[in-house]
C-alpha cells in the first residue's frame, strides 16, 4: 500500500522522468511559459525552483551544479545572463500555474507554467493596485493630549490664516481706489484738452482757406497773362511748330506699326508653308 508516498512517478521510470523534466526545465528557461498537464507542471515546479534560487548567485560551482540538471549551455547561459537579474529581488516563487481546462482526447488537466517576472500584463496590473491603495493612520491609544495639542494649533492657524486672507482684501480694496482716483484724473485731464483742441481747429481752418484763395488769385493772374501771350504773333508760331512736330511723330508711328504688321504677316505665310510641307511629307 501507498500510505504518505506524495512523490508522483508521472508513469515513467526514473531516467526517463529526469530527463523529461529537465528538457522542460530548460525549455520553462528559453521560452518563459509553456503548455504542459497540471501534474507536469507540479512536478516541474519543484525541480526547476531551486536551480532559479542557485542561479542568483553567479560563480563556477553553482553554474557546473545547474548544468548538472538542465544538461542544456543555451538554457544555463539565458539563467544566469538574463533571469538572474529578473529575479533578483524576489524571494522564491518564481513560477506561476494557470489552468486552462481539459484536453481532447484522453481529458486531461492541461495549464500553463510561466516565470512570474515576465508576465507583463499581471505586473502592470500590480503597479496599478499599488498606486490606488491608500494608507490608513490609526489614532494611539493614550494620545488625547496629542489630539488637544493639534486640535489647539490648527485653530490658531486658521485664526491667522483667516487675518491674512482680510489682510489681502483690504489691500486689494486699496488697490481699486488708487485705480479709480487714476482713471479720474486721466479723464479730468481729457477734458481740458478737449476745448484747446477745439480753438485751434478753427483757427487751422481759418488758415487753410486763406491759403486756398491766395491760391486761387494767383492761378487766375497767371491764367490772363497766358492768354495775353497766346495773342502775340510769336505764340502763334511756336503752336504751329509743336502742331508739325506732333504730325510728324504720328505719321513716323503710322509707319513703324504698318512694318511690324507686314512683318508679323511674313512670318506667318513662311510658317503656313512649312506646317504644309511637313503634311505634304
Amino acid at each position: 500500500m501507498r500510505h504518505g508516498k506524495k512523490f508522483n512517478h508521472l508513469g515513467r521510470t526514473t531516467p526517463h522522468r529526469k530527463a523529461m523534466l529537465s528538457n522542460m526545465a530548460s525549455s520553462l528557461i528559453l521560452h518563459k511559459r509553456i503548455e504542459t498537464t497540471i501534474a507536469k507542471a507540479k512536478a516541474l515546479r519543484k525541480y526547476v525552483e531551486p536551480l532559479l534560487t542557485k542561479s542568483k548567485t553567479d560563480t563556477t560551482h553553482s553554474r557546473r551544479v545547474v548544468f548538472s540538471y538542465l544538461k542544456d549551455k543555451d538554457s544555463v547561459q539565458v539563467l544566469f545572463n538574463e533571469v538572474a537579474d529578473r529575479i533578483s529581488s524576489r524571494p522564491g516563487g518564481y513560477t506561476r500555474i494557470i489552468k486552462t481546462g481539459n484536453r481532447l482526447g484522453d481529458n486531461a488537466d492541461m495549464c500553463f507554467i510561466e516565470l512570474v517576472d515576465y508576465n507583463e500584463l499581471m505586473l502592470q496590473e500590480k503597479e496599478a493596485k499599488t498606486e490606488k491603495s491608500k494608507t490608513r493612520r490609526r489614532r494611539k491609544s493614550g494620545s488625547k493630549k496629542a489630539d488637544k495639542d493639534s486640535v489647539v494649533e490648527d485653530t490658531e492657524t486658521s485664526e491667522a490664516t483667516e487675518v491674512t486672507d482680510e489682510t489681502e482684501a483690504v489691500e486689494v480694496v486699496e488697490d481699486a481706489e488708487v485705480s479709480e482716483e487714476q482713471e479720474v484724473a486721466v479723464e479730468t485731464e481729457v477734458s481740458e484738452e478737449k476745448p484747446s483742441e477745439a480753438t485751434e481747429e478753427p483757427a487751422a481752418e481759418a488758415e487753410v482757406a486763406g491759403e486756398v484763395d491766395a491760391a486761387a488769385e494767383t492761378e487766375t493772374k497767371e491764367e490772363v497773362a497766358e492768354a495775353v501771350v497766346e495773342e502775340t504773333p510769336v505764340a502763334e508760331a511756336e503752336i504751329k511748330e509743336e502742331v508739325t512736330e506732333v504730325v510728324a511723330e504720328e505719321a513716323s508711328e503710322t509707319e513703324e506699326e504698318k512694318d511690324e504688321e507686314s512683318s508679323e504677316d511674313s512670318k506667318k505665310s513662311a510658317d503656313d508653308e512649312e506646317t504644309n510641307e511637313e503634311k505634304e511629307k
